[in-house]
């Protein structure tokens, strides 16, 4: 739980500081979001290319190598004098964060066991969820109260904190420590579920952040209620709370019913405008579904790879977090082209037509879960 927290504000502070962060560097907004999405296609590429290269060095080993580079880079991000070099202090946190969760991840079987596997994700995504807001809103008010320097530099704090109790805490050896060569693994990534899971963090989690990506000048621009960031986080809280619950008794179907709400919230967002408080209670509609994604399609990833390929567990732990930021990156990319262009009313447009696709994916997913079983 602590690990998540802790990456969740290493990867958030950015949304709250971008203003801050693009007027001190004088580039525009619509650049200042590449600090998200460098990020992102980072975490997407490096997380399963890690685990499938590192199948054979002892989970320990990588747990501290890791720890070590995340730290690093949080470090880099406090002494950066440009965009340049804070942009590739983002692409040295990102390349580690999602493999650093991985590992973290697979401790999860064996310390609560596999039926519990629902219930612990889902508390670590609500610390990750948690951090989101927090970091967002308190990087909002430090930039404002004094710079955003001292935003990062509590996020490095944090970390140093975090992988020193993750190296003392943590068990040294595991049921899980199974030596795996890259072509061991593989089988698990063409596995038609694994694949159409991945696709559908892609369009649902892109959807959200095709306006969440920019969520502070929507909210300060659009809505002028900046101050509504902090509900939001609580409603991302239930949200983690609500996958977890919903993964339990439905599985993978849940998505059938949460990304048709989700669709109509975002096009509800366009609809209304800036019509409050209309608009004020869309947004938080979206809050709520915007982690159910989540824990369906993880404990669908982790539980294949425990019954079919069990020495790809790492991969497998490691493949939502890569999906998720590959979502990140579609999601705040898309975003940035629409503000440059239609505008960012039209946010909620476009994400709602991406819901709709994940949407179809999950009907295929649920499809070929069921063949299967």
């Amino acid at each position: 739980i602590a690990l998540g927290f802790s990456l969740g504000c290493s990867e958030f502070i950015m949304i709250g500081i971008q203003p801050e962060i693009a007027r001190d560097f004088g580039v525009p907004l619509s650049q200042a979001g590449m600090l998200m999405s460098a990020f992102s296609i980072t975490y997407a590429i490096a997380t399963p290319v890690l685990a499938l290269s590192t199948g054979r060095i002892p989970r320990r080993t990588l747990l501290i190598g890791y720890s070590v580079l995340f730290c690093a880079g949080n470090s880099a991000a406090v002494l950066a004098t440009s965009f340049e070099m804070l942009l590739a202090a983002r692409v040295l946190i990102g390349l580690v964060s999602g493999a650093l969760l991985a590992i973290g991840a697979t401790y999860i079987p064996e310390l609560a066991g596999m039926k519990r596997i629902s219930i612990c994700i889902s508390l670590v995504y609500a610390a990750f969820s948690i951090a989101m807001v927090i970091s967002t809103s308190a990087g909002k008010f430090i930039a404002a109260t004094w710079e955003w320097h001292y935003a990062v530099i509590g996020t490095l704090v944090m970390s140093l904190v975090v992988c020193a109790a993750l190296i003392l805490v943590l068990p040294r050896t595991g049921a899980t420590d199974i030596p795996a060569t890259a072509r061991e693994q593989m089988p698990l990534l063409r596995d038609p579920r694994i694949i159409a899971g991945t696709a559908i963090f892609m369009f649902g989690v892109g959807s959200i952040y095709v306006f969440y990506g920019y969520v502070t000048p929507y909210l300060e621009n659009i809505l002028e209620a900046s101050g509504a960031l902090m509900a939001y986080g609580g409603m991302c809280f239930a949200s983690n709370l609500l996958s977890g619950w919903c993964d339990a008794r439905f599985g993978v179907k849940t998505m059938l019913v949460s990304f048709p709400i989700q669709a109509v919230l975002l096009f509800g967002l366009w609809a209304v405008g800036p019509a409050m408080p209309w608009a004020l209670a869309i947004i938080l509609g979206i809050a709520l579904t915007m982690y159910v994604v989540s824990t369906p399609c993880i404990s669908l990833f982790m539980t294949t790879a425990a019954d079919e390929y069990p020495q790809a567990l790492t991969l497998a732990s490691s493949l939502e977090p890569t999906a998720f930021n590959v979502g990140i990156a579609f999601g705040t990319a898309v975003g940035g082209a629409v503000i440059s262009g239609p505008g960012m009313p039209y946010v909620g447009l476009v994400g709602a037509a991406f819901s709709l696709v994940a949407w179809a994916l999950a009907a295929l997913t649920v499809r070929l879960a069921t063949k299967r079983r």
